[in-house]
């Protein structure tokens, strides 16, 4: 069983980026704060990434895959161990999403 993802854990771009873990999910909550969907996209702040010269921070992470068994409504919720992909302005992935801090008390596969 993994942890799964909540909008006060902590994921970042490989840069240093701060994701900011925003749902519309309202409804299923684990120590008081909502679960985290596939669907959801989530902003990032203070991503330092430069290619060349160019500044080209990460912007968003978008979720590739969730719980198998784990949804709200038929959407999948995300785990410790979902892959997100940081993408920048012009949606070019630049590396996968860290899952640095979740919650523990709820996990699912």
């Amino acid at each position: 069983m993994i942890p799964i993802l909540t909008a006060t854990s902590t994921v970042m771009c490989p840069h240093g980026g701060q994701a900011q873990l925003i749902t519309g999910n309202t409804e299923m909550l684990f120590d008081g704060a909502p679960a985290l969907l596939l669907t959801d996209v989530h902003p990032i702040i203070g991503c330092t990434f430069v290619a060349g010269l160019v500044y080209m921070p990460c912007l968003t992470i978008q979720w590739v895959t969730g719980a198998t068994q784990m949804q709200l409504r038929g959407t999948p919720l995300l785990l410790q161990n979902s892959v997100g992909l940081c993408l920048n302005a012009a949606q070019v992935p630049q590396g996968t999403a860290l899952v640095v801090q979740t919650q523990t008390q709820a996990t699912g596969v």
